[in-house]
């Protein structure tokens, strides 16, 4: 049965709340999803004590970026898929309160950590807690705004704020890289990327106090008080009317992921090969040692390199911007589109089709020699990668009944893009550990763009069998 539209209203007070936490919320996923991508070199480079500049160093730190990387995007998928199926059983609200505090206090954690095993640890923690509130957060905002016009605005707007979680993180990270040697020594070291983990609680506070004193979503609590809400089954999603459309949204999901993970979150890793002056890291470092053993003051050599890497980092920081500002302008633009483009194929190709052709040029040629052009192709990418996780936020709520929808919204995010999309990444660094070259940098942009143009791909021809909604009114 499909429920009529209700009619757009003003917002009172309480909605204007809800959209205020929801936005923060999905800014605060993407602030703490994409401060690994950020701190993972210099992070393991400090934990497992090599030298990035090297390029044995450099394998080991971007193989072990790919465990971090896959492994945690694993455990979300599967804790995310079981906590689609309780936001059924007990509601959005009260799994949304766990989840945040769950992936609230992982980093935090993080920061303190000795080992690259227990970074990969917490890792998995925030990442599970990211991926169940997701879903339960889209599950919950589409109930409170039936009216369709409205729930796609409201959806398309909360989401866009995840790019300015993105924008966020970089932010403080440049900070922290700026100011470390300000801030309280932790384990006797000032190192930017634990103080930018530490950062990432900021945001929970008000979102932990808030969220208890929101209403649960009307229409499962209705559902529940009246003896009607069915239980959840993942069984249910493969039913001959479900099964099409569990399918295809997952692999559609798995192609997004890929993108983002196989490709554009490479980019901290393919930065170092843009900055001018970052090769003499290595001969000033053989000129420490060879001070060393003639007792000669190796101080300046030592503030040199801190500064090289200060820069580096800086630089980084400032390209993981271009790229959120593209993934930003994205979303907002699939905002207006999602209430203009009555076809959610069409709409989706807006985005897929001019990724299909552009991303795979941008990180096979600019991102090998020319960081200026690597910017705007970094924004370029994010836009056509990032608006695609705003797609699923606006289409999934639309084509699962209540009792099932955050069970199927999990199943899409989690199995098809945390659990086989992040794959992607991994993927990636082996062929760039295969390709030929001494410039491991490149090796990396040229994997990067071999996995966009294939997930890409993929997802364009998969687009052409993604089931249209029956109408805008959510299904009961």
């Amino acid at each position: 049965m499909i429920s009529s539209a209700p009619e757009q209203k003003k917002f009172s007070t309480t909605e204007w709340l809800i959209l205020f936490v929801a936005a923060l919320g999905f800014a605060f996923d993407t602030y703490e999803l994409l401060m690994l991508p950020l701190i993972a070199r210099p992070a393991l480079a400090e934990l497992l004590k090599v030298d990035p500049a090297t390029a044995s160093g450099n394998d080991l730190i971007l193989a072990w970026t790919s465990y971090l990387m896959w492994a945690s995007a694993i455990s979300g998928g599967v804790f995310g898929l079981i906590g689609g199926w309780l936001s059924d059983r007990f509601g959005r609200r009260r799994v949304l309160i766990w989840s945040i505090f769950v992936y609230a206090l992982s980093p935090c954690a993080a920061a303190f950590t000795s080992s690259a095993p227990m970074l990969l640890t917490l890792r998995c923690t925030t990442f599970i807690g990211v991926c169940v509130e997701f879903v339960a957060a889209v599950a919950w905002l589409a109930e409170l705004f039936p009216n369709p016009r409205q729930r796609e605005k409201v959806l398309g707007y909360t989401q866009a704020f995840a790019s300015v979680g993105g924008l966020m993180v970089a932010g403080a990270y440049y900070f922290c890289v700026s100011h470390a040697q300000d801030l309280p020594a932790i384990h006797a070291a000032h190192s930017p990327w634990r103080y930018t983990l530490i950062s990432g609680l900021v945001p929970a506070v008000p979102l932990m106090f808030l969220l208890p004193f929101l209403p649960e979503s009307p229409a499962w609590k209705e559902k529940r008080a009246a003896g009607l809400l069915r239980r959840p089954s993942f069984g249910e999603l493969f039913r001959p009317e479900l099964r099409r459309t569990t399918l295809v949204t997952a692999l559609l999901f798995a192609c997004a992921y890929g993108a983002a993970f196989g490709a554009i979150q490479l980019t901290p890793q393919i930065v170092p090969g843009l900055v001018p002056g970052l090769s003499e890291i290595p001969k000033l470092r053989k000129q420490i040692e060879a001070a060393t053993q003639t007792g000669q003051d190796t101080a300046e050599l030592k503030s040199k390199i801190r500064q090289l890497g200060k820069q580096q980092e800086q630089i980084i920081s400032g390209v993981q911007t271009w790229q959120e500002i593209g993934g930003l302008l994205g979303r907002c633009v699939l905002a207006v589109l999602a209430t203009i483009i009555a076809g959610r194929r069409r709409l989706l190709r807006v985005f897929q089709v001019p990724g299909l052709v552009l991303v795979p040029l941008i990180f096979w040629f600019p991102a090998t020699n020319n960081l200026a052009l690597f910017k705007w192709g970094i924004f370029i990418a994010g836009f056509c990668t990032v608006a695609q996780f705003s797609f699923w936020g606006n289409y999934l709520p639309r084509v699962y009944p209540v009792h099932l929808r955050g069970t199927g919204e999990s199943f899409a995010a989690n199995v098809g893009g945390r659990m086989v999309g992040t794959s992607a990444n991994f993927i990636a660094v082996q062929i760039a550990l295969l390709l030929p070259g001494t410039i491991k940098t490149t090796n990396t942009a040229h994997a990067a763009a071999i996995v966009a143009g294939a997930v890409f791909a993929i997802g364009v021809a998969a687009s052409f069998w993604l089931p249209e909604p029956k109408q805008a009114a959510l299904p009961e």
